[in-house]
């Protein structure tokens, strides 16, 4: 009986076997010249007609050695295919390892025989209970336990920093995997430098054996290793980054989504799904709890979490509150905040003096200072004053950053580097400077403005750097936040890298050098960006309870009194999120209307223009004639075609059109039904100028 299996291309192909196959048996297909891993993605088909059975071709191998993926993964695929408009097999082939493309049915067998003796030597898994009974839980842990033991979820953990989230995870983890001896947990983080210190937290309490890791970091035979741990059920608990949340996991019993607000768990490139939603949408498909975990959660996130209110039902999550941090009186800890006008300081400072100061006094202490400058480099730009020349990227319509530590000028978007001239390219002249500030830069001053500085002992003032250029290296990131822990750090400078989830115990200043970029941005999602950064990076002040009342937090900014800088030094992020839903139910903007965005990329920027206005007009008079489609199309508002904020990047010409609607399921089959419209508009004659086109839902940024 034939049965189709899935390649990467748009639609299901057929194959034959001489007897069925299980839906979601793994196998091997010849397509074209080439031998593919393939899905077997429905059960057996009636025979075809005797005419075109001739032209069927055989399915070249089963993996029958490993179980099938069950319906419940087939079915989480679908719906991500579906629902970010991507062709079906593209989602479920991209949610396999890389080396099951390559591997035969015998190697495959032999890594699972390997397998399953590294599981049979493995101890057996179950509760280390005096490692977690040796934890005392606070009042607010013991009530959001009790809850998520009770309630069905999903669940919003609103904890500050240093409220015990992580304990937490740990906690609900060990109760799912006690109810069950083969449940798994699934836990999520946004980036994989977050990934070492979780899972180190995890084999602590589990063991080794139990944890598995899936992130892009790991080797291609390291990320097989952990997938078939997950698939195979051997791993009780996976924790990854985004790709983690279409794991195959049998036993799911419970998800955990730890910083859901981040933007990292939104795909940008191929299917461009959101991992944080995917986990909610599999938690209610296979009936399991779902924890997200933010300080500052994500506005859509806190809209859902909402009380009932008058004729207001209230929102699908339950909201869990965590305001007190660990040790500190209650609601108490938190970091002073500390504005500091820059209109008021010389022309050019870097660091105030008031700044410079507390700084100082902190080294001499013994104590950490961190800084962030969400900006790497030493200078965004190189100019030249007498012609006017500047750094700009030949590729890309965006400068090139000027790197000191290397002499280079490199474009930040399509990778194009060249060594730093010796005199200005246009008109010879030897005097060129740079404008702005990038963390090189920031490092390299605050070691001239520390010069004269001594640690308790009488050294001079360390500081290092963290940020994409100094941890580019393997095991970079952890030798310097291993130091970072160990003392051998006074001040640490960096990009967001530095705020995110990191329990740096000596830190008792935090510093944010120019966060004023995002105030006036036209990305409505911007002030909420923005918020949290500087939330969270006011957490890694003041962690330790000894440093409760001394911590600070400083804001250098030529906007103190702005009202989102107010709310931060009340650490009112209630308050934030209230203004903000406000302007955005004014504004007709999500979490009230959803979104998605068509963008075409092309050789030049009326091509991708022309291209998407096109689809818009023929859309319009398709759907408009369509009696299936009428009322969907008069509930979607398309915006015209315009450049993306960086238009050009690797000489490709990049545009977007903006649709909108207040019903999601109008905006999604006004998006389907788009698909093939598009498909022929690339194929016409007049638009051969597209590179390609991709659809975009729920953007995160505009």
């Amino acid at each position: 009986m034939p049965t189709p299996a899935h390649s990467t291309v748009a639609e299901p192909l057929t194959y034959r076997h001489d007897a069925p196959l299980a839906a979601g048996t793994l196998v091997r297909v010849p397509l074209g010249r080439r031998e593919v891993l393939g899905i077997v993605w429905d059960g057996a088909l009636d025979a075809p007609d005797p005419a075109l059975a001739a032209q069927v071709r055989p399915v070249a191998a089963v993996f029958d050695a490993l179980p099938a993926l069950n319906a419940h993964w087939r079915s989480l695929v679908a719906f991500a295919a579906r629902y970010y408009q991507r062709a079906l097999g593209e989602v479920a082939l991209a949610a396999l390892p890389p080396q099951l493309r390559q591997v035969s049915a015998e190697q495959l067998a032999r890594r699972l025989n390997r397998a399953a003796r590294l599981a049979k030597d493995a101890p057996a898994p179950g509760r280390p209970p005096a490692a977690s009974e040796s934890v005392a839980l606070t009042g607010d842990q013991q009530r959001a336990l009790a809850e998520i033991e009770h309630e069905s979820g999903p669940f919003l953990l609103f904890g500050a920093t240093g409220s015990g989230k992580t304990e937490v995870y740990l906690r609900a983890a060990e109760a799912a995997l006690a109810r069950d001896p083969q449940a798994q947990v699934l836990v999520l983080v946004p980036e994989i430098n977050l990934t070492p210190q979780l899972l180190a937290r995890f084999q602590a309490r589990f063991g080794d054996h139990a944890v598995a890791a899936q992130h892009s970091g790991l080797t291609p035979a390291q990320r097989l290793q952990g997938w078939l741990a997950a698939h195979l059920g051997t791993a009780r608990i996976v924790l990854g980054t985004r790709m983690a949340v279409l794991a195959s996991l049998p036993r799911l019993a419970l998800v955990v989504v730890d910083e859901e607000h981040d933007a990292s768990y939104k795909q940008q490139e191929g299917a461009r799904y959101s991992a944080r939603d995917l986990a909610v949408y599999r938690g209610h498909a296979e009936g399991v709890k779902v924890i997200l975990g933010s300080a500052t959660p994500s506005l859509e996130s806190w809209h859902q979490s909402r009380p009932a209110s008058g004729d207001d039902p209230g929102g699908r999550y339950r909201r869990l509150a965590m305001p007190g941090r660990i040790g500190a009186a209650e609601g108490g800890g938190w970091p002073r905040v500390r504005r500091v006008d820059m209109g008021h300081q010389p022309k050019g400072t870097l660091i105030a003096p008031p700044l410079l100061a507390a700084i100082q006094e902190r080294v001499a202490r013994g104590e950490q200072a961190l800084l962030l400058l969400n900006r790497r480099g030493y200078a965004p730009v190189l100019y030249c004053a007498d012609c006017g020349w500047k750094s700009e990227c030949p590729h890309c319509s965006a400068y090139r950053v000027f790197h000191k530590v290397d002499r280079s000028l490199r474009c930040h978007h399509c990778g194009f580097a060249e060594r730093v001239p010796r005199a200005c390219p246009d008109c010879g002249n030897i005097d060129i400077g740079a404008i702005g500030r990038g963390t090189e830069q920031l490092e390299e001053q605050l070691a001239a403005l520390l010069a004269g500085v001594q640690r308790p002992g009488g050294e001079p003032v360390r500081i290092a750097r963290i940020d994409a250029d100094s941890t580019r290296g393997q095991g970079q990131l952890e030798a310097q936040l291993a130091q970072v822990h160990a003392g051998e750090v006074d001040v640490l400078v960096g990009t967001q890298m530095i705020t995110k989830g990191h329990d740096f115990r000596r830190v008792t200043l935090v510093a944010a050098v120019n966060p004023d970029g995002a105030l006036f941005s036209s990305d409505f999602r911007a002030p909420e960006r923005l918020f949290a950064l500087l939330m969270q990076a006011s957490g890694r002040a003041g962690r330790d309870a000894a440093s409760h009342g001394t911590a600070e937090m400083w804001l250098q900014s030529h906007h103190p009194d702005h009202p989102l800088y107010a709310m931060l030094k009340a650490h009112d992020y209630p308050g934030f999120a209230r203004l903000q839903l406000d302007e955005r139910a004014q504004a007709g903007l999500p979490p009230f209307t959803h979104l998605a965005l068509l963008r075409a990329d092309a050789r030049s920027q009326g091509a991708a223009q022309d291209f998407l206005n096109a689809a818009a007009q023929q859309a319009r008079q398709d759907f408009a004639a369509d009696p299936a489609l009428v009322g969907a199309q008069a509930a979607v508002r398309w915006y015209p075609a315009v450049p993306l904020p960086v238009q050009r990047v690797a000489g490709v010409e990049r545009a977007q059109m903006l649709l909108e609607s207040p019903s999601r399921a109008a905006l999604q089959r006004v998006l389907a039904a788009c698909q093939p419209l598009l498909h022929g508009l690339r194929a016409d004659g007049k638009h051969r100028g597209v590179v390609r086109w991709l659809v975009d839902v729920d953007p995160v940024a505009v």
